[in-house]
Order: C-alpha cells, then structure tokens, then sequence
C-alpha cells in the first residue's frame, strides 16, 4: 500500500505541468536585463535586438513577429527610438496582449521624464526626437523609475507571484542606492566632451559633465567636411577631455578628429553585452563611468 501511495504521487508530480513564465519580449539589451532582475525564474525573456546593432537601423524579422506573437508583455524604450519596426511588429503579431493602450504593451519612457522635447520638427533638423531624447537608459535616476513601472506590470500580469516582484524590486532599489553611493564619487562634474551623437545627454545631466560639441552637423547625419574643420579649429578653446562615441557611431570620424585634434577618443560601452563583462545593467554603468573617467 505504502509503494503504491509512493509512486501515485511520484506520477502525480511528474504529470503536473510546471508554472508557466511569463513570456517576455524586450527590444533592448537593457530593457532585458532589468526585467530579468525582477522576474528571475518567473519570466522567460527574448531580446530582440543585438548588443551589436543599432535599434535606429533595424528591421522587423519573422523570428522577431513570432516571438511578439506569443509574448505576454512587449516591452521597449519608446521615445520612437524603436519607430522602424515595432509598429510593424505589433500589428503583424496579431496579439492582442501587446497592443497600444493594452497591458502587454509597456513603454518603459511613460516612467521617465524625457529631456530634450521639441514642439515642432521638420527634415532639415535632422534625425530628430520631437518626444524627446531616446537615450535615457544610462541614468539610475531614470532606471529605478522605469524598475518601477516594471514591477507592477509584473505583479499585473502574475497576481500570485506580485510579492516576489516586488521582493526584487526592493533588493534592486538597494543595490542601486549602493552603486549610486560609489558612482557619485567618479570625479567627472565640470569636465567637458565632444561627443559624436546626442547620446550622453541623461549621464551628464546627473553627473556634472557637459557636451560642448557635436561631430555629427545634425543628430543621425554624417559630419561634412566644413563641420569637421570648424571642430578642429575649435576642440583645442573648449577644453574638452575628450570625444565621446559608441561602437556603432561614428567610430571611424571620431578617430580621425581625435588624430587631428589630440584629443582622446573615447568608445563608451552603449548596452548590456556591448563588450566583455558587461552582463547586466549595473556592469554597463560601471564600464561607462570608468570610460569617462
């Protein structure tokens, strides 16, 4: 009787199906990282752009539609950083979880405040914003804001499990006062750069640095050679510490202006994954601080 009890129960457990994940779609690194401090075990999480590639060039992908077709919560940087393909991969997944104005759909930018808004925008100001500047993600103001909204997107979706989001939330929230503590020591306020694109503007905004200057003429545009020669005449009066890029930026313009200037330049890890050891979020902070310093 005893064996038999035994092994009803060991079929019982073995045919019981496990907890479902939540399924996660990301569109950046970052997003994907901070997602998965809060989720751990409970979220099964796809990224659906490389560390590698630029999110202003990508395209939607049939992989990328299935993925989005089976997600429970799309989320994504907004700010039309996105604009090229996610509406695309919205309405082609045919899901209903994930479309605008329904819970799936996360805008990470809703929590944050955006700099850099513009009432107005025509072709000729270049690759332009209007809802403000894309590039929120290396500021830990703007991240604790966006785990935030995160975790009650979470605990909405999951309900049972609403009390090990927000356990986690409360651990990151730790972490990152602790980091925030270590970070606020890196001697960078009054220092000045170049910096190739409009990237660096949140950084700099909580750490006292300041952009004096931009390679390209115009966000999204390639500098012309008149720009350039202005920038030369003008690099060594601004005393800038150096020119400030990414790996998909401009590297080869910044090299050839640091060569004619002196000056140094500088490639700033962009996001999670961009360069060995950068693992999570916290490591893609640290790694662009020490770059800057």
């Amino acid at each position: 009787m005893k064996k038999l009890l035994i092994s009803f129960l060991l079929v019982l457990v073995l045919t019981t199906p496990a907890a479902a994940k939540i399924n996660i779609v990301a569109t950046l690194p970052w997003i994907g990282s901070i997602a998965n401090d809060l989720g751990k075990d409970k979220v099964k999480i796809k990224v659906l752009v490389k560390p590698s590639q630029d999110p202003h060039q990508i395209e939607a992908k049939p992989g990328m539609i299935l993925a989005a077709r089976n997600a429970d919560l799309l989320m994504y940087n907004g700010l039309d950083l996105e604009i090229g393909f996610l509406p695309i991969l919205i309405e082609s997944s045919r899901n209903n979880r994930i479309q605008p104005g329904k819970s799936g759909n996360l805008d990470c930018s809703q929590f944050i405040n955006a700099i850099e808004k513009l009432e107005a925008v025509d072709r000729s100001m270049g690759d332009v914003h209007p809802l403000g500047n894309p590039h929120y993600h290396l500021s830990a103001r703007n991240m604790m804001l966006v785990a935030r909204g995160m975790t009650q997107a979470l605990a909405g979706t999951d309900p049972e499990n609403a009390s090990f989001y927000r356990a986690n939330l409360a651990s990151l929230e730790g972490r990152m006062q602790k980091k925030q503590s270590q970070w606020s020591k890196i001697p960078l306020r009054g220092r000045k750069y170049i910096a190739y694109h409009k990237f660096f503007e949140y950084p700099a905004r909580d750490y006292g640095f300041q952009i004096v200057d931009y390679v390209e003429e115009k966000p999204g545009i390639p500098p012309s050679a008149r720009h350039i020669s202005k920038l030369i005449a003008s690099a060594k009066r601004s005393g800038a510490s150096g020119i400030l890029t990414t790996a998909y930026h401009g590297k080869k313009e910044v090299h050839a202006l640091a060569q004619k200037t002196g000056l140094r330049s500088i490639i700033v890890p962009h996001d999670v994954g961009s360069a060995a050891g950068i693992n999570d979020w916290f490591a893609l902070m640290d790694a662009v601080l020490k770059s800057l310093e």
